[in-house]
């Protein structure tokens, strides 16, 4: 009995027993998965939202889209970003997000929040927040009329370059639970990678506006023109980086006639900014020559760019407009190098293309002639010259573009010429990727 004893196996654990302890263990490594895939799901989430934010181009667009990705990020119903003035002792900007038209009507005589109560203690207090009643917080000063009641917040500060930019405030998890840690923790990534997004739209738009102003620079103003009345405008490309080669000049000569010159050099970058220039300055000194047509002209710029610059193609229009007999009308002499064609906008709102042979870019072929042109101009009638910037679009075809901006021409053709192409530049049926100069000139009244 003995020996039996101390020969028999150690007591195995009972069949239940392991199935008790597999399913307890198969329980935890499915809480750890499930657990790790919402740790994933919320990287990815963050990684996505900031890269959202960090494609948008304009300050307001980019403070948008930091109040609704965190909002997405956490499942808050609300969402706000308050912008803290230059002394970072009050807020001088209130973005909001999640409100319903009846919330916003109720709200829409509220003042923009002075940065007092809980908004106060997050700005004096710029470490992240959650608050799981905010009615019950010492600093609470309860809401303005009309403001939904909110319980739980989640507020974090947002730096850039070591300074408070603004807080962004988070309102009312959609589960109806409070604001957690992995919540304060997405938000808080997220909130760092929003100050390199706004630092990074600060910088684009000092370079935007100083390659604008470079290339204003390079641009005459109009001079006095009388009889005729004339306006020009110029817009950059969407992107800063991109300098344009696109210029308008006008010059009054002896006798009632104008010389009238739209043009785009080849290139976005500083080679096609300085050959514009070189290339109109070279222009300019040939339009005193009253005796040879514009399209002589051209040919004689080809020939002297050819011979003495490297400047890239260039396209071109150039336009003579002169008196037709005795008060009868004008007369607009014109050659073109490549370039779309002078727009016409009759006295009675009608519109059309001066289309006719173009004749080849400038810097191609110094021996193919160069077509002129001529056409009799009623009084008070309106000749728009412009670069492709104005019509270029990816996604249409250049007869429709030019289609729509002669509509958009005739609308607005009643307008005093410095409004009507302004409407053209700001409703222009192009995508915005390239530069465009526009120059209208009108002739005098009956």
């Amino acid at each position: 009995m003995a020996g039996e004893r101390r020969g028999q196996h150690p007591r195995q654990p009972q069949l239940p027993d392991l199935h008790v302890r597999l399913r307890t263990e198969l329980s935890r490594i499915d809480e750890q998965l499930r657990a790790l895939l919402d740790a994933m799901d919320r990287m990815q989430g963050l990684l996505d939202a900031v890269v959202a934010i960090s494609r948008e181009m304009e300050l307001t667009a980019v403070l948008n889209r930091i109040v609704t990705t965190a909002m997405d990020l956490v499942g808050a119903r609300y969402g706000a970003l308050g912008v803290l003035n230059a002394s970072g002792e009050r807020l001088e900007e209130f973005i909001t997000a999640g409100l319903s038209e009846r919330e916003l009507e109720a709200l829409a005589d509220t003042e923009l929040p002075r940065g007092l109560g809980v908004l106060g203690h997050l700005i004096s207090h710029p470490e992240p927040h959650r608050i799981d009643d905010i009615l019950a917080h010492p600093s609470s000063v309860g809401f303005p009329p009309g403001h939904p009641r909110l319980r739980t917040l989640l507020g974090v500060a947002i730096s850039v370059r070591g300074e408070i930019y603004g807080d962004l405030y988070l309102a009312e998890r959609r589960d109806g639970q409070p604001f957690d840690i992995h919540d304060e923790n997405v938000v808080t990534a997220l909130a760092s990678a929003a100050g390199i997004a706004i630092e990074n739209v600060r910088l684009f738009e000092q370079v935007r506006v100083g390659a604008e102003q470079f290339q204003r620079l390079l641009l005459p103003a109009l001079p006095d023109l009388r009889p005729f009345t004339a306006a020009a405008v110029y817009r950059p490309a969407a992107e800063p980086s991109k300098l344009g080669g696109d210029w308008y000049d006008a010059i009054p000569l002896s006798g009632d006639i104008v010389a009238v010159v739209i043009g785009d050099v080849v290139g976005h970058d500083l080679k096609a900014a300085a050959a514009m220039a070189s290339t109109r300055n070279m222009l300019r000194a040939l339009l005193f020559d009253r005796g040879s047509t514009p399209g002589a002209l051209l040919a004689r710029l080809d020939r002297t760019l050819q011979a003495i610059t490297t400047n890239p193609v260039t396209t071109t229009a150039l336009a003579r407009i002169e008196p037709e007999g005795q008060g009868q009308g004008w007369r607009i002499h014109w050659s073109t190098a490549g370039h779309v064609p002078p727009l016409l906008i009759t006295p009675d709102g009608q519109a059309e293309y001066l289309t006719a042979e173009p004749g080849l870019p400038l810097g191609v072929d110094l021996e193919e002639p160069r077509p002129d042109h001529s056409r009799f101009l009623p009084p008070d009638a309106t000749v728009v010259f412009f670069t492709d910037g104005l019509i270029e679009h990816p996604a249409h075809a250049i007869d429709e573009s030019l289609n729509e901006l002669a509509g958009l021409a005739t609308v607005h053709a009643h307008r005093p010429l410095h409004e009507f192409v302004r409407a053209l530049a700001d409703h222009h049926p192009s995508d915005g990727h390239d530069d465009m100069a526009v120059l209208a000139l009108r002739t005098p009244p009956a």
